[in-house]
């Protein structure tokens, strides 16, 4: 269940971003591409996530690593992409501040990639048995212990680099003010010709833009 709810504030947050930066740059060509390329490494990132969450490690490990890969890999392209766009949108759309917070959070989650990736490897080379796979319950004395928990460690430096970057989000959706619209053709749902109707707007955010 709290993965669901992340995969789905996932998706929205990077649709939210991918449209207010298309509304604060309708004419930048370079911008467009890289925000269109950070909705496309977003999504996969999500994708991913959800892999991760429905193939077991344990009953479907080259799976689950295929789904890892495609979180931990496409986030942090994507967030790298990010970054440069607030380098792109600086000083005009916002300060420098919120750039450097994003870099800073970026060095950190390539730095935890780095980790987990050079330790993980050393410990599937299989150096320290072929079931370490399957192995759900570690103790100190256990061989790669050590490796196995500098990779937990790091993963979860990871996903909270990923959440608070996201965190860098809050002050500009302060700006942005999201309405849904339906459009009724006809008072009814039969198949009659269409009649004038008062189409209904509704507010998903409070702030203007």
């Amino acid at each position: 269940m709290l993965t669901l709810l992340c995969l789905i504030s996932g998706i929205a947050t990077i649709y939210v971003r991918y449209k207010q930066v298309h509304a604060l740059n309708p004419e930048e060509s370079r911008i467009i591409k890289l925000n269109k390329a950070g909705l496309v490494l977003g999504l996969l990132s999500c994708f991913g996530l959800s892999v991760v969450a429905n193939f077991q490690k344990t009953a479907f490990f080259v799976v689950h690593v295929c789904g890892a890969v495609l979180t931990f890999g496409m986030g942090s392209l994507y967030m790298f992409v990010q970054t440069i766009l607030s380098y792109q949108m600086q000083p005009k759309i916002h300060g420098k501040q919120v750039f450097w917070i994003r870099l800073l959070v970026v060095i950190w989650c390539g730095v935890s990639a780095f980790s987990m990736l050079t330790c993980s490897s050393l410990l599937y080379s299989g150096n320290f048995g072929k079931d370490i796979v399957q192995k759900l319950h570690w103790n100190p004395e256990d061989r790669g212990y050590v490796l196995h928990m500098i990779t937990t460690a790091a993963e979860w430096s990871m996903s909270f680099s990923f959440f608070g970057f996201f965190l860098t989000y809050i002050r500009d959706f302060q700006k942005i003010s999201l309405r849904v619209e339906a459009n009724l053709h006809g008072l009814t749902l039969y198949d009659t010709a269409p009649c004038p109707v008062n189409n209904e707007r509704t507010r998903l955010l409070s702030r203007d833009l």
